[in-house]
């Protein structure tokens, strides 16, 4: 046989062993490339891509007031002042100044406005005249009543002794009775004269239209160079000047429904929001129930009156009357960041949210306070805004992609 027919009948030992090698090659290859898609899918599970996105319900973090957690019920109502004056002068006159206008703040004894006075500050000094001339007169009746009494008294002596006749002593008892009655007529005359003056100056004390408490002028009826009078009886002659309310009688008058009126008592404790002011909270306490109903509302008037003032209040601000079931400090008054409980994650070691961030859910430590019923007091990790997750499930991953529902 030829060397070339030898050549094929030859066992080939080196394909016998190369074939295993191969295989295990080939199988720890696809063993890493199925631990690399599996990871690949589990991460992409993991992070919502795959197998569909969880659903989540989501809240915002806000501000809320601890006052509301012990609300009884709410009613509506506005800002009532309950002493009010139209403020009029007490003589007819012409007005010379007005020194308001429509919001003024005034205290009392402020002058709010003057009449034409020339002839009441002439009568005023007329007055005072004629009291100075009645001083003056008593003056020298007093020295004529002195005079007399030293010549009466010598006469006395002196017609006892017969030295002078009865005629002359009677002449000199009469000068002396007359002096005496001219001192009394003077006295009277001053007193007069005092009487005439306290006159003058009250009539001129009315042409002065004053504040008679603290207040606001809430409206304004007659302006300069117009007439006024105290009734407005002439048809070019105004009654009223201003409108006067008192700033320390502003109560809340409430329209509470008639289902509602067994839960509210005398000095119940309220909290008063005005529109106005809307992050703003006064204290307030009920400070009594009008004892008649409205037919057409069916509601009955409550007034709550202010704990608290604020130059800023006026008559007439909408507001809203929180009634409370207990007293609270002033502290429950102020907003509070704050989050429902049941948004933090059941079982964590630290209080923990999720936080949502463009669809996708983070793990968030945060610092809580005050337990406030259902909601929990933010100190610490969240700001105003933020979106969170209630009831998160054990299940949900950090970074994790999510369908999101609004609360």
């Amino acid at each position: 046989m030829e060397k070339q027919d030898f050549e094929i009948l030859k066992i080939d030992r080196d394909e016998e062993f190369e074939a295993p090698v191969q295989k295990r090659k080939k199988f720890l290859v696809f063993l890493v490339l199925l631990i690399l898609v599996g990871g690949t899918l589990l991460l992409l599970y993991r992070i919502g891509l795959l197998g569909g996105r969880p659903k989540v319900v989501v809240t915002t973090v806000s501000k809320i007031f601890p006052s509301e957690i012990y609300s009884a019920f709410h009613a509506s109502g506005y800002v009532v002042a309950q002493r009010k004056a139209a403020l009029s002068s007490k003589i007819t006159g012409r007005l010379a100044y007005l020194g308001v206008e429509e919001g003024s703040r005034v205290k009392k004894g402020e002058v709010i406005a003057i009449l034409e006075k020339d002839d009441l500050e002439a009568a005023v000094e007329r007055a005072r005249a004629t009291l100075k001339t009645a001083k003056s007169r008593l003056k020298f009746a007093l020295a004529e009543q002195k005079d007399a009494l030293k010549e009466f008294k010598r006469y006395r002596r002196l017609i006892k002794r017969d030295v002078v006749s009865q005629s002359a002593y009677d002449s000199v008892e009469s000068r002396y009775q007359k002096a005496v009655a001219s001192v009394e007529a003077n006295r009277a005359e001053i007193k007069s004269a005092e009487a005439a003056l306290k006159e003058a100056k009250a009539a001129l004390d009315y042409a002065y239209i004053k504040a008679p408490f603290d207040g606001i002028v809430l409206s304004k009826f007659a302006d300069i160079g117009e007439a006024v009078a105290p009734f407005g009886s002439a048809t070019n002659a105004k009654a009223a000047v201003v409108t006067l309310a008192d700033i320390h009688s502003l109560m809340v008058e409430a329209d509470v429904a008639e289902s509602n009126i067994l839960n509210v008592k005398k000095g119940q404790p309220c909290e008063i929001t005005l529109d106005a002011m809307p992050d703003k909270r006064f204290r307030g306490q009920v400070h009594v129930i009008v004892p008649t109903a409205d037919r057409a509302k069916a509601t009955i008037t409550v007034k709550v009156k202010f704990l608290e003032t604020d130059p800023r209040i006026m008559p007439e601000m909408s507001a809203r009357v929180n009634f409370l079931t207990k007293t609270l400090s002033r502290a429950l008054l102020e907003p509070r960041l704050a989050i429902p409980e049941k948004a933090l994650l059941e079982g964590a070691k630290t209080p923990t949210v999720f936080k949502v961030v463009r669809g996708r859910v983070f793990e968030k430590t945060i610092k809580i306070g005050q337990r406030l019923k259902d909601y929990v007091e933010v100190r610490e990790g969240l700001k105003v805004g933020e979106k969170i997750v209630l009831n998160p499930s054990k299940k949900l991953k950090s970074g994790q992609k999510v369908k999101i529902t609004e609360f």
